[in-house]
C-alpha cells in the first residue's frame, strides 16, 4: 500500500524546536522530490521547504522559515525530515508532506500548493506554537 505518514507535530512554546518526519511505505522516496507544506486556519496552504531527488539534492525554503528550518533525507529509513528551530506562533498549522517528479526547481515545487499537482500527500501533523 502506497502511503505517506507525517509525525512529530506537537504543542511547543515559542523559541522551541520540533522535528517532523515524513515516512513512506510502498514506494521509495529517493525517486521523488519531497515538499513540506503547511496550512493555518483561515489561511492558504504554503510551501515551506522542498528537496530535490536529483544528485545535487537542491533545497528551497520559504522566506518565512529560512534560517530556522532544515529539510533532509534519511535514505535508509525512507524518510524525509523537517527540523524546525526557533519556532514562532505564526508557524502554527497542519504540516503535510507531498511528492513530485516533474518540477525542475524546488522553488517551483513549493509554489505549487494545489493537491492534484503532486503525486502523494500525507494526512498531516499538527504543529502548535503557543505559550
Amino acid at each position: 500500500q502506497v502511503q505517506l505518514v507525517e509525525s512529530g507535530g506537537a504543542l511547543v512554546q515559542p523559541g522551541g524546536s520540533l522535528r517532523l518526519s515524513c515516512a513512506a511505505t510502498g514506494f521509495t522516496l529517493d525517486n521523488y522530490h519531497i515538499g513540506w507544506f503547511r496550512q493555518a486556519p483561515g489561511k492558504e496552504r504554503e510551501g515551506v521547504s522542498c528537496i530535490s531527488s536529483r544528485s545535487d539534492a537542491s533545497v528551497y525554503y520559504s522566506n518565512s522559515v529560512k534560517g530556522r528550518f532544515t529539510i533532509s533525507r534519511d535514505h535508509a529509513k525512507n524518510t524525509v525530515y523537517l527540523q524546525m528551530n526557533n519556532l514562532k506562533p505564526e508557524d502554527t498549522g497542519i504540516y503535510y508532506c507531498a511528492t513530485n517528479t516533474i518540477y525542475a526547481t524546488m522553488k517551483g515545487m513549493c509554489a505549487s500548493t494545489i493537491s492534484a499537482v503532486h503525486d502523494y500527500w500525507g494526512h498531516g501533523t499538527q504543529v502548535t506554537v503557543s505559550s
